[in-house]
C-alpha cells in the first residue's frame, strides 16, 4: 500500500485485514525485518499493539514444551515478541533493544552431557511512544533521526547486533512517518514493510506513566458475558452455558410445499463445583520464600526500577494496579514483584524464584475468580504461571499449573474483543492440557488426569466452531472416555455425572455429522448415567437441564428411525423438564424447553400413521405450547434465548394455518377467522425481524400471501380486507400485485 493511498470508509474490516498481515509478517520469524506501523488513533494503536502481544509474545507450544533429550518442560518462558516505548531522553531504539536483551540475554536450552545446548531465538521489538517526540525540543528529534541513519549501518554488517536477527517494528503517526522518508531516505530505503491503520487523529499526550501494554486499552468487562466467571466455573470442564444454536429443522406444510425452519434447544454442560478446592489444596502447602515483605508503612520502589524482571510482565501488573480510598496502590502484586527482584539479586536457587511467580499466578488467578475478568488480569496471570515453569519444572504441582494456564487461555478465547485471536487461545489451551497429560501418572494422580482429560474434551468441543468438527467432536468424545475410565461412579459421583453428560453433549454433537443413530443412543446412554446421580429436589435446574438434554436426542433420533415412539419419548421428557424448569425459577431454560415441547407436538401431527383426529388434537397442543413459549419469551432479555424466537413465530403461524385448513376442522367461521387472524399476525412479527435475512424474508412473506388467499377464498372478500387491515401498511403495495 502507498504510504498516501486514500483509505476506505470501512475502517474496521480494513483494520483487521492489515492487523492480520501485520501479524503474519511478525509470526513467520524471518531476519532483518523493518516494518513500520502507522496508526494516529492512540487507541487503537494501543488495541491492536496489545494483541499482536498477547498472540505472538509467549506461544505455549514453545515456551513449554520442545521435543528432544531434554524430555521437554525446559524451555523458559522466554518472550518471542517484546514491547518498548522510546526513551525520550535519550531516543535511541537500537541502545534500548541492546540493553534489554543484556538485562535478558537468550537462555540456553537443550544442553546435555553428550552436546552442547543452543540459545533460544531474539525477539521481535515493537518500538512505541514516538508521537511524544513531538513534544520533545528540536534536538531530541533531530537526534532520533541521527540514530536511525547510524542503524544503517546495521544492515550492511552482517557482524553488527545481534537483534537484527529477527523483526524491528516502528509504530508510527503519519508526520513521523513523512518525516523519516525524508530525513533519514537510507533508513527508509531498508524497510521491509508498512501497515497502515484508519482511524481519527488523537492529540499527542505524554503519557509515559501509562503501561506501554495495554494503555488507553480500557479493561473488558465480562458483567453481561454469557460464561460468568465465578467460584463454579472458572474450569470450564464443568461448563454450564448453553450454546446458542438455531436447529434447523424442515417440514413440509400440508397446504404448502414452502420449507420452514424449526428451532431446538441445544445443551448444556453440566457444572462441577470444587474445582479450586482441587487446585489449591496443594498449592498452598507450597514452602514460602524467606525474603522480606513490604508493609503498608513501607514504600516500595516504583516498578520502573525493576531489573531482573520480564519487561511485559511489569507493565501488564502496573496496568492492573487500582487505587483505593486512601489513594494507595494494591501491596501485593508490587511485593511480590519487588520479592522476585530481592532473589534475582540475592542468586537464589530458580525453586525459590518460582514459587514468587507462581504466588503472583495465584494471586491473580483469585481475582479472576472474583469476577475480576480484564484481559490485563488474564495476561498477568498466564505470565507468571509462565514464569514459575521456566524457573521450576520439576515442581510437584506442575500438573495443576499447566491444567490453571490451560483453563486461562481457554477463558482468554472466550473474552470479548478477541475474535481474532479466539481460535489461537484456544489451541493454546489445548497444548497446555495436552502437556499437563504427558506428565501426569493415571494410576496414581486419577483425580488430576481426569479433570484435565474433562478440560480437555471441552477446549476440542469449542475448536469445532473455527475447523474439523468431526474430527475434534471425535477427539472430545476420546478424552471424556478417558477421562471417565478414572472418575468413577464410586470415587466421585457428582463429577462422574457431570462428565456424562459433557460426553453425552459430545455424542450428540457427532451425531449432527455422521452415524447419527449409533452416536445418538450413544449420547441418550450417557445422559440417563448422569440422570441417576440427581436428585430432583436437591439439583432441580441439573435435573430438569438432563431432562431436556435427553428429549432433544430423542427427537433428533425420530428423524432417523421410529419416529412416533421416540417423538413420544421427546414429549416425555419434555414434560418432565417442565416440573423443573418453570417460569418463576428458571424462566429461560422453561421458554426453550417449551419451544421444544412444540416442535415434537407439530412432528408428531404431521406423522402419515396419526389420524386425523389425533392430528387436530396434537396441532392444538402445538398452537397452546407455542403461545405460551412466545409469551414467556416476550418478558425476557431476548438476548438471553437460546433460540430463535422469529423462528417460533412463524412456527405458531404456520400451527395455526394448518389447522383451520385441514379438511377436519370443525370450527365455525368466527373460529377460522380467529386463527387466521393470530396466524397473519405472528407471521407479520417474524417478517419484522427478517430484514436481513433474504431467504427466510421471503419464505414468511409467501406465508402472509397464503393466509390473505385463503381468508378470500373463505371468507370472502370482506375477509380479505380484513386481512389487509391487520398487515404493516408498507407490506400492501407488495402484497396487492400477487391477490
Amino acid at each position: 500500500m502507498s504510504v498516501n493511498e486514500t483509505l476506505t470508509t470501512n475502517n474496521f474490516t480494513l483494520n483487521r485485514q492489515t492487523y492480520q498481515r501485520l501479524k503474519s509478517a511478525l509470526s513467520i520469524g524471518l531476519r532483518r525485518q523493518i516494518l513500520f506501523a502507522v496508526c494516529d488513533d492512540l487507541h487503537i494503536r494501543n488495541k491492536i499493539a496489545t494483541k499482536l502481544n498477547s498472540t505472538l509474545a509467549y506461544p505455549v507450544g514453545q515456551v513449554l514444551y520442545q521435543p528432544g533429550e531434554t524430555r521437554g518442560m525446559s524451555t523458559p518462558a522466554y518472550p518471542r515478541l517484546v514491547t518498548l516505548r522510546l526513551n525520550l531522553n535519550d531516543p535511541n531504539p537500537i541502545a534500548q533493544i541492546n540493553q534489554w536483551l543484556a538485562n535478558y540475554p537468550p537462555p540456553v536450552v537443550g544442553e546435555t552431557k553428550n552436546q552442547p545446548g543452543r540459545s533460544l531465538p531474539i525477539p521481535a521489538f515493537q518500538i512505541v511512544g514516538i508521537e511524544l517526540l513531538t513534544k520533545q525540543s528540536v534536538s531530541i528529534q533531530r537526534l532520533f533521526i541521527h540514530y536511525l541513519r547510524l542503524t544503517e549501518k546495521y544492515f550492511t554488517n552482517q557482524e553488527n547486533s545481534s537483534f537484527l536477527e529477527s523483526s524491528l517494528l516502528f509504530w508510527l503517526p503519519r508526520p513521523w512517518l513523512y518525516t523519516i522518508q525524508q530525513s533519514a531516505p537510507q533508513f527508509w530505503h531498508i524497510r521491509t514493510g508498512i501497515f497502515i491503520f484508519a482511524g481519527e487523529p488523537t492529540p499527542t499526550i505524554d503519557n509515559r506513566s501509562y503501561s506501554d501494554h495495554l494503555s488507553d486499552f480500557r479493561s473488558i468487562d465480562l458483567e453481561n458475558f454469557s460464561h460468568p466467571i465465578d467460584h463454579d466455573n472458572i474450569n470450564h470442564e464443568d461448563d454450564n452455558q448453553e450454546h446458542i444454536k438455531s436447529e434447523n429443522i424442515n417440514h413440509e406444510s400440508t397446504i404448502s410445499e414452502t420449507e420452514i425452519n424449526r428451532t431446538i434447544e441445544e445443551f448444556k454442560f453440566i457444572e462441577d463445583d470444587d474445582f479450586i478446592e482441587d487446585s489449591y489444596e496443594n498449592l498452598n502447602e507450597q514452602p514460602q520464600t524467606s525474603v522480606q515483605s513490604f508493609t503498608n508503612d513501607q514504600i516500595i520502589p516504583p516498578l520502573s526500577s525493576l531489573t531482573h524482571i520480564n519487561h511485559e510482565l511489569v507493565s501488564l501488573v502496573q496496568a492492573t494496579l487500582n487505587q483505593n480510598e486512601d489513594g494507595e496502590e494494591d501491596l501485593q502484586p508490587k511485593t511480590l514483584l519487588w520479592e522476585i527482584e530481592q532473589l534475582n539479586i540475592q542468586t537464589a536457587t530458580p525453586e525459590e524464584i518460582g514459587i514468587v511467580y507462581h504466588q503472583l499466578g495465584d494471586l491473580y488467578r483469585s481475582r479472576i475468580e472474583e469476577g475480576q475478568t480484564s484481559l490485563d488480569n488474564l495476561m498477568v496471570a498466564i505470565i507468571a504461571y509462565q514464569e514459575s515453569i521456566s524457573y521450576d519444572d520439576n515442581s510437584p504441582h506442575l500438573p495443576d499449573t499447566l491444567n490453571d494456564l490451560g483453563t486461562l487461555y481457554w477463558m482468554l478465547h472466550r473474552t470479548p474483543g478477541n475474535s481474532e485471536d479466539s481460535k489461537t487461545y484456544l489451541e493454546k489451551a489445548i497444548e497446555c492440557y495436552q502437556l499437563a497429560i504427558k506428565i501426569v501418572t493415571p494410576d496414581s494422580q486419577a483425580e488430576i488426569y481426569a479433570r484435565v482429560q474433562n478440560n480437555l474434551a471441552t477446549a476440542y468441543g469449542d475448536l469445532t466452531r473455527y475447523y474439523q468438527p468431526v474430527e475434534n467432536w471425535q477427539k472430545a468424545v476420546q478424552a471424556y472416555n478417558e477421562a471417565l475410565s478414572y472418575r468413577t461412579e464410586k470415587n466421585d459421583p457428582l463429577k462422574y455425572a457431570a462428565c456424562q453428560n459433557n460426553l453425552g453433549t459430545a455424542y450428540w454433537h457427532l451425531g449432527q455429522y455422521s452415524e447419527p443413530i449409533d452416536n445418538l443412543h450413544k449420547a441418550i446412554a450417557a445422559y440417563k448415567l448422569a440422570l441417576v446421580h440427581y436428585n430432583p429436589n436437591h439439583e432441580p435446574v441439573k435435573y430438569g437441564m438432563l431432562k431436556n438434554n435427553i428429549g432433544t436426542a430423542f427427537w433428533n433420533l425420530s428423524q432417523h428411525e421410529k419416529p412416533l415412539e421416540n417423538l413420544q419419548l421427546a414429549v416425555d421428557f419434555y414434560q418432565e423438564a417442565l416440573k423443573y424448569r418453570t417460569p418463576d425459577h428458571t424462566p429461560v431454560a422453561c421458554a426453550a424447553t417449551r419451544n421444544n415441547l412444540g416442535t415434537a407436538y407439530w412432528h408428531i401431527a404431521n406423522l402419515p400413521e396419526v389420524g386425523q383426529e389425533i392430528r387436530q388434537n396434537f396441532l392444538q397442543l402445538c398452537i397452546k405450547v407455542y403461545e405460551d413459549t412466545v409469551n414467556l419469551a416476550n418478558s425476557l432479555n431476548p438476548t438471553q434465548l437460546s433460540f430463535d424466537l422469529l423462528a417460533t413465530y412463524n412456527n405458531l403461524g404456520l400451527a395455526q394455518f394448518t389447522l383451520v385448513t385441514d379438511p377436519h376442522f370443525s370450527g365455525d367461521e368466527k373460529a377460522l377467522s380467529e386463527y387466521l387472524e393470530s396466524a397473519l399476525e405472528n407471521h407479520a412479527k417474524a417478517l419484522a425481524g427478517l430484514g436481513k435475512n433474504p431467504e427466510a424474508y421471503q419464505a414468511t412473506f409467501n406465508h402472509i400471501i397464503k393466509i390473505i388467499r385463503t381468508f378470500y377464498s373463505e371468507l370472502g372478500i370482506q375477509g380479505q380486507n380484513l386481512a389487509l387491515s391487520k398487515v404493516p401498511s408498507n407490506l400492501i403495495p407488495n402484497i396487492l400485485p400477487q391477490l
